[in-house]
């Protein structure tokens, strides 16, 4: 399809041991979207609408609900695109942009990530200085800190992935690590350079976040009731849960991503991409008894309103 000097578009062969489903696939993908958007929005809304959740533990989910938005937007309407209208082409500057803001809006939300379990730490382990620990400003500062990481670690090596010459594309959506396995060229410094972002990235929040925790754990193991301790353990609970899932995820793909095949890695992107998003919601909502009761406040002034605008 494509002269290396000259690439104008990119082929995602998507998934072709599914070639007989792919309207089913589309369906499927639709309806997760649909559900991301909408679960990740109302945790929005939420947010902003109560007071009692103006916290920098809730300001910060406002902000992974936004990223987890922008992540699945920046991949899942196109994949859907190509299998309704059987096109697997992308344009040149399309993937490049893709490759961007996929892996800007991935690394940014692990350091928030990050983020969050520190202020799992402050919020358990020192809560007496937690009001003026956790200030507003230093929470805005984390914020800004995650995007400035996410930037740093992106844009380096998608200026050098731009450079490279390639061919068509074995996955359904464009990735760094797969553009530069498509290279004519020698890739070992373009190659080493985007493992060492994505490794410093992934392993050092990890890192991070798994000390964070210790010291978590260990303060709920010295507290006086099991009560105490279950109370304590279920308010991180959720980000535990979803900080499993990314990073296991992302590190199967990125940190050692030559030695898995690529239908391996399809499949953890699909997980990664699509199913973790989609469980978002349901993981930060269910298991939180603020974010429930917020739940049913907005849906009785919801019913309120309904009845007083329809009632004669």
């Amino acid at each position: 399809m494509l002269n290396h000097t000259t690439v104008t578009e990119f082929l995602l062969l998507g998934f072709p041991c599914l070639h007989h489903q792919q309207h089913l696939m589309a369906i499927a993908l639709l309806a997760s979207y649909l559900v991301i958007l909408g679960g990740n929005l109302l945790i929005i809304s939420l947010i902003l609408a109560e007071r009692h959740l103006y916290r920098p533990m809730y300001f910060f989910l406002c902000n992974l609900s936004c990223l987890e938005v922008f992540i699945t937007t920046s991949l899942i309407p196109k994949a859907i695109g190509n299998l309704l209208m059987g096109s697997k082409a992308i344009s040149y500057p399309g993937c490049l942009t893709q490759c961007y803001f996929y892996s800007l809006l991935g690394y940014s939300e692990f350091v928030l990530l990050a983020v969050m379990s520190y202020d799992g730490y402050v919020a358990i382990c020192h809560s007496l200085q937690y009001p003026m620990l956790m200030t507003s400003q230093l929470c805005l500062q984390l914020l800004l800190g995650s995007w400035t990481a996410g930037f740093l670690a992106t844009v380096v090596s998608t200026v050098l992935v731009a450079r490279m010459p390639f061919c068509s594309i074995d996955h359904f959506f464009c990735d760094n690590m797969l553009l530069i396995k498509l290279s004519c060229t020698e890739t070992q410094i373009v190659e080493l350079i985007t493992f060492l972002a994505s490794s410093t990235i992934l392993l050092g929040s990890l890192g991070m976040t798994a000390m964070s925790y210790l010291y978590i754990i260990n303060t709920i193991l010295k507290l006086p009731s099991d009560s105490s301790q279950h109370k304590t353990f279920s308010t991180c609970s959720s980000h535990f849960t979803f900080a499993i899932l990314g990073y296991g995820s992302c590190i199967f793909m990125y940190v050692q991503p030559s030695s898995h095949p690529i239908s391996y890695n399809k499949a953890v992107a699909l997980l990664n991409t699509v199913v973790t998003p989609l469980m978002s919601p349901f993981i930060f909502s269910l298991r939180n008894q603020l974010m429930k009761d917020a739940f049913r406040a907005g849906w009785k002034r919801s019913v309120i309103v309904f009845r007083k605008h329809f009632s004669v």
